[in-house]
């Protein structure tokens, strides 16, 4: 059955844009009461990043919730994967995230997690849905739901990230930038690093409810690239709005995405011989990543775009690593969803054990320059149903030959048709994604 409201990241959009509004978000509150009051008893959390508008959606969610006689425990600013961690620890029924991830502050979202900590299972958010188009009902007044806040939310999960590396390890002498993008790890990253020993220099850690992912974190690494240059440091962490992604960047000021990160902490569990099954990555996890990959034994796996698919497909093949290039990356013999700080210390405790730097440990992977070009259609168009798409497709991948790399895919939210091309050569890549990119605008009449 297709979801009405829930796609891959929940339920995101436009601050004051349908359903991102107080009076859906009242409702979304109720209809999840509903529902979990009917699965059992107990209370859901609730934590939110750093946006303005999480103060708004925050007091709506826990009025649904009221209303339908489910008690609420409120986190204030967590990041995605502490509310996943809380959720599973304090055994509460269910958790709830407010945020948009690594957005703008005018976007906002809500995300779910069941009692394991990890994404609701689709039943249940089909169940939401239906109560979503009925009208709110309340509980008898003596059977409302309380609302409580947790005052020592942010301490118990800087207590689990510290331990997610073996306590012998102590990183007296290691200068660290942490960019905490102005979102919800501004009270908690530099805890965690300073608490293991490192000397920490914070930067995108004052949020004013407008500057979260502003020109900072994960996806904005320059300040960061620079501050690292700046005070000699040997290495700096990006994470963005609600921590669960992470990009690295080494003393030389060089960025480390996601894939090269994966490829470090699957090299290190394959050492000391803690990998299990494959890798998990997606169609888009860089080629030179697979090959990497492949000279050490290891495979890799793609799975769709998304960390909801790697996630589905690391549980199919009892994998324990995945992720994605953009930062996402799931360490499942650590924690039950993708996390950056927790990432980012596994790489910091590979640094040790090896006494190797960054620059050094991602030296193993050469990545393969890759170009992706936006074609903008009429109207949602599969590529692969087009002759002369999959001929131009199929002559370029022969060309090619095991030293590139082609991938076409319409995107889910948008009328584009992606296209992806990988290689050795910089400047051949960059021309043969412009012809093909020319053969997908004349086919379909872009």
């Amino acid at each position: 059955m297709t979801k009405k409201y829930f796609g891959t990241e929940g339920i995101r959009g436009k601050v004051g844009e349908y359903p991102i509004t107080a009076d859906f978000m009242l409702k979304l509150g109720w209809a999840a009461g509903r529902v979990f009051a009917n699965e059992g008893h107990g209370f859901v959390l609730v934590g939110k990043d750093t946006r303005i508008s999480g103060y708004m959606f925050e007091s709506s969610l826990e009025a649904g919730l009221t209303a339908a006689g489910v008690d609420t425990r409120l986190l204030g600013p967590m990041p995605t994967p502490g509310v996943a961690y809380l959720t599973r620890t304090l055994r509460a029924q269910a958790g709830i995230v407010i945020s948009a991830s690594h957005n703008p502050y005018y976007d906002n979202g809500i995300k779910f997690f069941s009692v394991e900590g990890t994404k609701l299972p689709d039943e249940l958010e089909h169940k939401i849905e239906h109560y979503l188009d009925m009208p709110v009902t309340t509980v008898e007044s003596s059977k409302l739901g309380k609302a409580k806040r947790i005052v020592d939310a942010a301490g118990r999960y800087i207590e689990f990230c510290k331990s997610t590396i073996p306590t012998q390890f102590d990183f007296d002498g290691l200068r660290v930038v942490v960019d905490c993008a102005n979102g919800a790890t501004y009270h908690i990253a530099p805890y965690v690093f300073s608490e293991v020993g490192a000397e920490v220099i914070t930067i995108g850690a004052e949020p004013d409810g407008l500057n979260i992912n502003e020109q900072c974190g994960a996806t904005h690494t320059d300040k960061l690239v620079a501050k690292v240059l700046e005070v000699g440091a040997d290495l700096g962490i990006a994470l963005d709005g609600d921590g669960d992604r992470l990009i690295m960047v080494d003393h030389k000021g060089e960025v480390v995405d996601g894939d090269e990160l994966i490829y470090i902490i699957a090299k290190s569990r394959q050492e000391s011989g803690r990998l299990i099954g494959p890798v998990v990555g997606t169609l888009m996890t860089n080629l030179g990543m697979q090959l990497a990959l492949q000279r050490s034994g290891i495979e890799l796996l793609r799975a769709k775009v998304g960390d909801r698919y790697v996630m589905e497909m690391m549980t199919e093949h009892q994998s324990i690593l995945g992720g994605e290039g953009s930062g996402h990356i799931i360490c499942l013999d650590r924690t039950s969803t993708g996390d950056g700080i927790v990432a980012a210390l596994q790489i910091l405790a590979e640094m040790q054990q090896t006494g190797k730097t960054l620059h050094e440990l991602k030296s193993g992977m050469q990545k393969y320059p890759q170009v992706l070009v936006n074609v903008k259609t009429a109207s949602k168009v599969n590529p692969d149903d087009v002759d002369s798409i999959k001929q131009a497709v199929s002559s370029l991948e022969k060309k090619m030959g095991d030293n590139g790399r082609v991938l076409l895919r319409a995107s889910g939210t948008e009328p584009l048709i992606r296209v992806m091309v990988e290689g050795e050569q910089a400047a051949q890549v960059q021309e043969y994604a412009q012809q093909l990119a020319e053969v997908v605008r004349n086919a379909i009449g872009a």
